[in-house]
């Protein structure tokens, strides 16, 4: 039987790593604890870790059911983040696909363009596609988010990094079984593209979800809020009582907190694999 040796820095690095996770984790422990919290135990000091007077139930129900509208601002992050997403993915895929597999003049210009769009600050375009969006009727609504955040270059760049990897030898025999240019797209493609796509649509998602500048530009009525804007309308309405603001805060992370832990390694697969091909 063969005794592995375990090597001091091993055990020391997998010690300090752990110890540095223990800190970051502390303030969503917190925050996850003074959720279930009165206020006056949230400026107990020192901190009480585990409440001895659970107030969980009051305080979801103060977040989900009072005057403040949060569960809608929660369907209309639902709603915008996954048809964002879904178009993103659509938009972003066809796009990579004509990048790294068709032939056709100018594309060595427009994959150029593409990178140097990447460098401008997204902040630097938000006069022009405000104006542009006005100018279309779409101000205050809903479309013109999932319109603004539907086209990435990023998302682009790493579809295209990751189809160049895919042999033509495949596209080829499934051009002459005689597939046209959406069959192979959509039946050769796609289906070999799954790691990455799944780490494109992740990651758009959470961008979509946290995103405060968008809705703050571009919606103006209370009942199109997102969940970003809606935390400081509720910040507004319960500033002071920081209990009830963990629990909505809580609330508002929970589905990228699981999104993120369930599908965690197909976002470092997916990442991995689009950043070095090509």
């Amino acid at each position: 039987m063969t005794i592995r040796k375990i090597k001091l820095g091993s055990v020391v690095l997998t010690a300090l790593f752990g110890a540095l996770s223990i800190f970051f984790l502390l303030p969503l422990v917190w925050m996850m604890s003074s959720a279930a919290k009165t206020e006056k135990e949230v400026w107990t000091f020192p901190i009480q870790w585990i409440p001895e007077d659970w107030h969980f139930i009051e305080n979801f129900k103060t977040v989900w059911m009072g005057d403040v509208s949060f569960g809608l601002f929660y369907m209309n992050s639902v709603k915008i983040a996954l048809i964002s997403t879904l178009a993103t993915l659509i938009v972003s895929a066809m796009a990579g696909y004509a990048l790294s597999k068709l032939k056709f003049t100018g594309k060595g210009l427009v994959f150029s363009a593409m990178m140097a769009f990447m460098m401008i600050p997204e902040q630097a375009t938000l006069v022009p596609r405000y104006i542009m969006i006005k100018e279309m009727g779409l101000y205050d609504t809903h479309a013109a988010l999932i319109l603004m955040g539907m086209f990435s270059s990023y998302f682009t760049f790493l579809l295209r990094q990751f189809m160049i990897g895919v042999h033509n030898d495949l596209l080829e025999a499934a051009e002459l079984d005689g597939a046209g240019f959406f069959r192979i797209f959509w039946s050769v493609m796609l289906p070999l593209s799954r790691p990455i796509l799944a780490t494109v649509g992740i990651i758009k998602f959470i961008w979509t979800w946290n995103d405060y500048q968008g809705p703050l530009i571009m919606l103006n009525s209370t009942n199109l809020y997102t969940i970003p804007l809606g935390m400081q309308f509720f910040k507004e309405e319960f500033g002071t009582t920081i209990s009830v603001m963990m629990m909505a805060s809580l609330a508002a992370i929970i589905p990228l907190l699981v999104l993120f832990l369930v599908l965690q390694k197909q976002v470092i697969k997916g990442i991995s694999i689009g950043g070095v091909k090509g």
